[in-house]
């Protein structure tokens, strides 16, 4: 399938199909048309799905790169080769939520000392 097919099967911009290609999420072929459109296999659809769980769960496209094989299906579902990464990042989200609640409080003490 070509990119716009790709695009209305997962809701996915055109941009952002290109910018995850370019990150080497999603590995489409070129045809040979002398053009060199990109074609996709039908697991793009699969493949796109998981991405956009793990980019709307804070998942960096870094991580997602390493995640990517462990991925199964539109969930993602994830094989068991993805929790120690998965429990990698749930850690530095909790280090970031316990640094944010902190700066949350002290600026909550700089509004009572406000006349």
């Amino acid at each position: 399938m070509r990119i716009g097919e790709l695009s209305r099967a997962t809701g996915a911009s055109p941009r952002s199909l290109r910018y995850y290609e370019e990150q080497g999420l999603l590995r489409p072929r070129r045809d040979d048309s002398g053009y060199g459109h990109r074609r996709y296999d039908v697991d793009a659809v699969d493949t796109v799905h998981a991405i956009r769980a793990l980019l709307a769960a804070g998942v960096p496209t870094g991580l997602i790169y390493d995640l990517l094989p462990c991925a199964q299906g539109p969930g993602p579902q994830l094989e068991r080769c993805a929790e120690p990464m998965v429990r990698e990042q749930l850690a530095r989200v909790d280090a970031q939520v316990a640094a944010l609640t902190e700066a949350r409080d002290r600026l909550r003490a700089v509004l009572d000392m406000v006349g």
